[in-house]
């Protein structure tokens, strides 16, 4: 089966990933914007044309043949060095919560109060721990996969815990587009890992989601959080009143106390 199809779409969601039309295409590599569409439409590229394509796009022609096979090897965890990095810079963070969700620099000056400087000294250091490439043009390849995760009680899950899970779930989940579901029941050992892996198929649809509308202009997408989750729970105020357990020793001694009383 030729693999054509694949690469030209690989093609064009890199190019929209990247913020970039037929007419940059036509200008990187010398043609007319008509000539750019029918080559995509035909899918006769030669070597040279994929090369210039590929450099356009921040890949060499390897790399970009390794993200069309899915070959393509990207973060899917940070280190605790890289986590503690980001947590304690606001604005480091900021950026690379940006880069994830595939905003520009442009997008970025626009919307928070950083100048262009500011923004290109943070993406460097990005840059440099490896979780972004920063290309010419300031243009941002991401280097973390879609479904990465936050170490177990590392510093980003301890980041959020203490500053923003409070102000997440302050709210009403009234307004359009939002929603909160609260169930509670006693559930068994099979019951429960059958659970757990509905969330991770909901948490992976999720990313899906956030893939397929990287494409979509930036003021037609908002940001949304998900929070899933399972715990062995219950309120404080219902575990205040349960009856302690006497342990075995302090039971036989309170029978042995009663006995002698029963005696006398």
């Amino acid at each position: 089966m030729s693999e054509l199809p694949t690469l030209i779409t690989t093609l064009k969601r890199l190019l929209k990933a990247h913020g970039l039309t037929y007419r940059d295409v036509a200008a990187g590599l010398g043609l007319s914007e008509t000539s750019v569409k029918r080559l995509f439409s035909s899918e006769r590229f030669t070597v040279e044309r994929l090369e210039r394509l590929s450099g356009l796009l921040g890949y060499t022609l390897s790399e970009l043949m390794a993200e069309v096979g899915g070959q393509v090897d990207r973060l899917h965890a940070l280190t605790h060095e890289q986590e503690g990095q980001l947590v304690r810079d606001d604005k480091l963070m900021l950026l690379a919560v940006c880069a994830f969700n595939h905003w520009n620099v442009d997008d970025i000056v626009a919307a928070y109060r950083l100048t262009r400087a500011e923004c290109l000294k943070r993406l460097l250091v990005l840059d440099r721990m490896g979780l972004i490439a920063l290309l010419p043009g300031d243009r941002i390849r991401l280097k973390v996969a879609w479904d990465f995760d936050w170490l177990p009680d590392g510093p980003i899950h301890r980041h959020f815990i203490v500053r923003n899970l409070t102000d997440y779930v302050h709210s009403r989940f009234d307004a359009d587009g939002e929603q909160l579901a609260f169930t509670f029941g006693m559930l068994g050992a099979a019951a429960r890992a059958e659970l757990q892996g509905e969330l991770r198929r909901l948490a992976k649809r999720m990313n899906d989601l956030h893939q397929s509308s990287a494409a979509l202009p930036l003021a037609e997408k908002q940001g949304a959080a998900m929070l899933v989750s399972i715990r062995g729970w219950e309120p404080k105020a219902f575990a205040a009143l349960r009856r302690r357990a006497v342990p075995a020793g302090d039971g036989a001694n309170a029978d042995t106390v009663s006995q002698k009383r029963q005696a006398t």
